[in-house]
């Protein structure tokens, strides 16, 4: 699998969420997620509170190859996979009319981690197809006047929150996963709680498993482990 797989626009994100047994190599981790940063590829790892994982990656970059490959290295490295999300940077149809090329990029080309934010939580989302709150029965501009109020809310925060909705209907198991990278972690429940009030989230979004964890350099958060 040499030839590069690539999206026609933005960037491939990959999300996993990893255990590390005993005999995980501790060296072949950082060796692996080093390896998997160049001039296109970012990778950024966090250490995981909670049982779910012990370590977080997201990666992002434009090559399948490429993601896939830092996967098997970490799974070589004796890593065990709790979770994964498989998903696309975009700019949502409802942002396209109103967002020049210059404001767009952010979204398409992101560049990760945000200084000062240490913060971190993922999680996926769908909008409802539910009788009496089908999100996809509501007309074109139904849906923007509702996600330009989600946005309004959203922008509450900037500064403190950096958000990075990336699509993944066909990809995984919801339509959405969404990046938070905040100064404090409370910001990050602030956040969620606040936009939840809104119409587009209360009414019309399902959300999947929360993961919160601390940004850190790969040899600290490998540290963290406990594996040496």
């Amino acid at each position: 699998m040499s030839e590069r797989l690539v999206p026609s626009e933005g960037l491939g994100v990959l999300h996993l969420f990893c255990k590390a047994p005993p005999g995980t190599d501790p060296e072949a981790v950082v060796a692996a997620l080093k390896a998997g940063r160049d001039d296109e590829q970012q990778v950024v790892c966090f250490s995981v509170l909670g049982h779910k994982a012990d370590l977080g990656v997201m990666a992002v970059g434009p090559d399948w190859v490429q993601l896939r490959r830092l996967q098997s290295r970490l799974q070589g490295a004796g890593l065990e996979l709790s979770g994964s999300y498989v998903s696309l940077t975009e700019v949502s149809e409802y942002a396209r009319a109103s967002l020049d090329k210059q404001r767009s990029g952010p979204r398409l080309y992101p560049r990760l981690p945000p200084e000062g934010k240490r913060a971190i939580c993922f999680y996926p989302m769908s909008k409802r197809r539910e009788e009496g709150a089908n999100w996809y029965t509501l007309d074109f501009d139904s849906r923007r006047e509702l996600m330009n109020e989600h946005g309004v809310s959203g922008r509450r925060f900037s500064g403190r929150v950096l958000q990075l909705v990336t699509g993944s209907a066909g990809l995984d198991d919801y339509e959405w996963g969404v990046t938070l990278f905040a100064v404090h972690p409370d910001d990050l429940k602030d956040c969620v709680y606040t936009m939840r009030f809104d119409e587009a989230s209360a009414r019309y979004a399902d959300f999947g498993p929360f993961y919160a964890g601390i940004v850190g350099e790969v040899e600290e958060v490998v540290a963290e482990l406990g594996l040496a």
